[in-house]
């Protein structure tokens, strides 16, 4: 709310304790007032915005460890936290966004932000959507998805994909997107309803809940008895290992996450990689930012399928910043159904 003048506000934002080791906890952050001047300085290529929704994504636990080696710096204890969000420009030093764009990219954890890195902002100029769609479907997971599959597995219509983590932000387009290239999708997830969404909802051929079988090998072998030819890998761990001993011949499979070792202290091994070789098969990570030079390219694709309900998305929003600390921990125990959004404000 304004205070005096209009150029000031207060800011509720959420803040990060200390770092963190294994699983977060809520009690790891807590929500503060502050203020924040809504005027960007001349020349500072700056600009203020009005956070809309926030995106919850598990890369972000590194960040709230204190990691000697990782792909992005570290949170700092005492100040708001990161992530991508959607937002409402409120003013910009920036010659390419101006008053009241609507944008998506880097954002804080906060009621209103002023951004100096506007490397990864992208303006929103399809507002037939939901604007909570920039922060899933056609913002960071929607590109994950995108390049993974496509750019990183080539997929050929009658092939075999296996999908873990199938109900997230992610896996739930990988699996679509194989569907409309013709190919045969079995995905994983961690509960019966979750299963049912995939199956009935996602239109997987098959799915299965992964707490409820106790040789992963064999649930495979089962339902890819010819042997899988890509696997979007989301959790890495026992499922990647059971995976590698189902391989096809020139199997592809897209490391997106591995967040079955995100809690661990000491994470697991994996113990099948021979089959790499054995089946002369890729496996590849990779990093989405560094493919964000075909965004145009995605959303040529995307927004008919949208449109036309070719793909659906699922959403779990949370309400109201105050909700966001429980919102990110959830991702970590799966109790999100679909991508987890936190709605900051109204437009």
């Amino acid at each position: 709310m304004a205070t005096g003048a209009i150029d000031e506000a207060s800011n509720m934002k959420v803040i990060l304790k200390h770092y963190v080791s294994g699983s977060p906890q809520e009690t790891d952050m807590h929500l503060t007032a502050g203020t924040i001047k809504l005027k960007a300085s001349a020349g500072s290529n700056a600009v203020v915005v009005k956070n809309l929704f926030l995106s919850c994504d598990p890369y972000m636990i590194f960040k709230m460890m204190k990691l000697e080696r990782h792909y992005s710096d570290p949170y700092t204890p005492g100040s708001p936290i990161t992530g991508y969000g959607v937002a409402k420009v409120l003013d910009s030093a920036h010659p390419d966004f101006k008053k009241d764009d609507l944008v998506w990219g880097l954002t804080g954890w906060e009621e209103y932000s002023l951004i100096t890195e506007t490397n990864h902002m992208f303006k929103i100029r399809h507002t037939d959507v939901p604007l909570s769609f920039y922060a899933g479907i056609l913002g960071m997971p929607g590109m994950t998805a995108y390049i993974g599959f496509y750019e990183l597995c080539s997929p050929q219509k009658g092939e075999y994909v296996f999908v873990s983590a199938a109900c997230g932000a992610v896996g739930q387009l990988v699996g679509q997107f194989a569907k409309l290239q013709g190919c045969y999708v079995v995905g994983s997830a961690g509960s019966n309803e979750k299963v049912d969404l995939l199956k009935n909802k996602f239109g997987f051929d098959e799915a299965f809940n992964y707490k409820e079988e106790p040789d992963f090998t064999a649930t495979l072998k089962r339902l890819f008895p010819e042997g899988i030819d890509i696997y979007f890998d989301n959790v890495g761990g026992k499922m990647l290992d059971a995976v590698l001993l189902n391989l096809r011949v020139r199997a592809r499979i897209a490391v997106c996450g591995m967040i079955s070792q995100y809690n661990l202290e000491q994470p697991e091994g994996v113990h099948n990689l021979t089959s790499i070789v054995m089946k002369q098969a890729r496996m590849q990570g990779y990093l989405v930012f560094e493919y964000y030079h075909l965004y145009p390219k995605y959303l040529e694709m995307i927004l008919p399928k949208i449109r036309e309900e070719k793909v659906v998305y699922v959403e779990d929003i949370a309400d109201g910043l105050e909700n966001a600390p429980a919102a990110l921990v959830g991702l970590f125990s799966g109790r999100n159904i679909g991508k987890q959004v936190v709605a900051v404000n109204c437009l």
